[in-house]
C-alpha cells in the first residue's frame, strides 16, 4: 500500500507540473525531457500596463523589437516569461524590489522548461544616478553590486555626537567599523570584471540620442558639469536598497557605503532596488549547477538624479520626480535597449565561440 501511495503521489506531482511546463505550440512531454537551451536572459524589473502598445516600461521594447513572441505561462512568478525560440533570447519581468527579484530569478533558475547552464544574463533597468558621475539618459555598466538594506539604524536625533550617521553595517559597532568586514551576508557582489570590461569596451563609443526633455533638467545642475553632458556610456557601480532614498546627505551616504564595502575599488553611480537580490539567487543557482554567475551583466540607465538641483529641497524635488514622470524616463528606457541589444547581438553572432568561452577570457 505504501508503494502504491508513493507511486500515486509521484504521478499526481507530474500531472500538476505539466500545465506549467506547457508553452503555446511547444506542448509536449518531450519538453520535460529536453529543456529549451537559452542563450541570453534579459532581466527587467517592471512593465507599465500591457507588454505592448501602451506606455512602455522596462520590458516593452525588448518584447516588441526582438521580438519575444513565444509566451511561457509562469504562475509561480511575477510575470509570464516570453522567448524568441529562434534566437534563444528569454525575457523576464521580476517585479520591483529585492524580494521580488530574488524570488523570480530563483523560480526561473529552477524551472525545468529551460536549460540555463550556458545562458548570459543581462539586467537592464532604469535607475537614479549621482549627478557627479553621469547625465540623464546615460548608461552604466556595473562591476560591483552593493546592498543598502543589511544594516543597523539609530534615528539621527539619537546618535552619538561623534557619529556622522545613524545607519551602519549590520553587526558592526558603528559607522566605518572595519572589523565587520571579516564576513559577508550578501552586502556586496563582484561581477566578472573581464566580461564587464568587454561589454563596456564594445559600447563606450556609442552615440546615444539626446531627448529634448533632458536639457530642461540637466541645465538646473549648474554645479555638476558631468550632469550637463548629453547621454553617454560609462562604468559605474550599483547600490540596491528597498527604500527609495533621495537627497544630498543620503547621496553622500551611498558613496561612502559603496566605498566601504568595495574597499575603495567601487564607485557609486546608480541607485535601484533589485540587483543584489538577483545576483544572490544566481549565486545559489550557480552552486547548484543551474547557471553560470560569471556570465552576468548589469546595465542601469539614468531616469532621474539621486539628489535635487541647487535651490530645491530634497522633499520638494522627490515629490516632482515620481516613478511615471521622471525627466529622463523615455531616454533611459530607449538607451537601455540600444546599448543592451548591441551586447546581445555580439553574443549571438559569435555564439560558436561564446557558448563555451565567455568574451575576453
Amino acid at each position: 500500500m505504501k508503494l502504491m501511495n508513493s507511486a500515486l503521489l509521484t504521478l499526481l506531482c507530474t500531472l500538476l507540473t505539466l500545465p506549467a511546463l506547457a508553452a503555446g505550440e511547444n506542448d509536449s512531454v518531450a519538453g520535460i525531457i529536453s529543456p529549451i537551451p537559452v542563450k541570453v536572459v534579459i532581466v527587467t524589473m517592471f512593465e507599465t500596463g500591457e507588454d505592448s502598445g501602451d506606455d512602455a516600461g522596462e520590458f516593452q521594447r525588448w518584447y516588441e523589437r526582438i521580438p519575444l513572441d513565444t509566451p511561457f505561462p509562469a504562475p509561480h512568478m511575477h510575470h509570464d516569461l516570453h522567448m524568441n525560440l529562434e534566437s534563444g533570447v528569454l525575457g523576464v519581468v521580476t517585479g520591483m524590489g529585492t524580494a521580488n527579484a530574488a524570488a523570480s530569478i530563483m523560480a526561473l533558475g529552477l524551472d525545468p522548461r529551460f536549460d540555463l547552464t550556458k545562458a548570459y544574463w543581462l539586467v537592464a533597468g532604469i535607475s537614479g544616478f549621482d549627478p557627479a558621475d553621469a547625465s540623464l539618459g546615460s548608461v552604466a555598466w556595473a562591476e560591483y553590486l552593493v546592498d543598502g538594506d543589511l544594516a543597523h539604524e539609530i534615528d539621527s536625533r539619537e546618535i552619538p555626537d561623534d557619529w556622522d550617521t545613524g545607519y551602519f553595517p549590520l553587526f558592526s559597532q558603528g559607522p566605518g567599523d572595519p572589523a565587520r568586514k571579516s564576513y559577508n551576508l550578501g552586502e556586496v557582489f563582484q561581477l566578472d570584471s573581464k566580461l564587464v570590461n568587454w561589454a563596456f569596451e564594445l559600447t563606450k563609443g556609442m552615440e546615444l540620442p539626446d531627448h529634448p526633455t533632458l536639457e530642461d533638467t540637466r541645465k538646473l545642475y549648474v554645479n555638476y558639469p558631468v550632469a550637463q553632458r548629453t547621454p553617454f556610456v560609462l562604468k559605474g557601480d550599483q547600490l540596491a536598497a528597498m527604500t527609495f532614498w533621495h537627497g544630498t546627505l543620503l547621496n553622500d551616504w551611498a558613496n561612502d557605503w559603496v566605498d566601504y564595502w568595495t574597499d575603495g575599488k567601487g564607485e557609486f553611480v546608480s541607485s535601484a532596488m533589485e540587483d543584489t537580490g538577483t545576483f544572490q539567487s544566481l549565486s545559489y543557482l550557480h552552486a547548484g549547477g543551474k547557471v553560470d554567475k560569471n556570465r552576468v551583466l548589469v546595465l542601469r540607465t539614468a531616469s532621474n538624479f539621486t539628489l535635487p538641483p541647487p535651490g530645491k529641497g530634497a522633499a520638494e524635488y522627490l515629490q516632482e520626480e515620481q516613478h511615471d514622470s521622471y525627466a529622463g524616463l523615455d531616454a533611459a528606457l530607449e538607451n537601455a535597449y540600444l546599448v543592451g541589444s548591441k551586447v546581445i547581438e555580439a553574443l549571438l553572432k559569435n555564439w560558436d565561440q561564446y557558448e563555451n568561452t565567455p568574451p575576453a577570457r
